[in-house]
């Protein structure tokens, strides 16, 4: 598992940098996009920052728990984590957002790391709970 540490700090790094530029923007702008009813732009803002930053406290706390070799503890973490990238793809339920093209990017770039993030956590999950002809116990006697 330790060789997964430099594929796990590429995609956290990739996280951190797209979703730390779509949510700031999301807070700062949250006029700019769709809105849900009965949410004013104050609150929405208010709640897009705090989302991150409980979504990024997981992202740490997963990568924390990997690094100490906990790794189902870190998994779970991380999985919760890839959702900071997913949701924005949320933006398209209430209609396109109509911003500049570069922050529009960012919806996809956020999708693509929680995506990445997903593909990681299930391809090591498998690797973990691999069982090797070694490992299994023969019932023929």
């Amino acid at each position: 598992m330790d060789k997964g540490l430099a594929p796990l700090r590429l995609i956290l790094a990739f996280s951190l940098l797209s979703t730390t530029i779509h949510y700031a923007h999301n807070t700062v702008r949250y006029a700019d996009y769709p809105q849900l009813q009965g949410i004013s732009v104050l609150a929405g803002g208010i709640v897009v920052a705090v989302t991150w930053v409980l979504l990024t406290a997981f992202g740490w706390l997963g990568y924390r728990a990997y690094t100490q070799g906990r790794y189902h503890r870190a998994l779970a973490f991380l999985l919760v984590y890839s959702l900071a990238g997913l949701v924005t793809l949320g933006h398209f339920l209430t209609g396109v957002p109509q911003i500049p093209a570069f922050w529009f990017a960012t919806i996809f770039t956020d999708a693509a790391a929680g995506l990445a993030l997903w593909a990681f956590v299930f391809r090591s999950w498998a690797t973990l709970n691999r069982v090797t002809t070694r490992d299994q116990v023969s019932t023929q006697h």
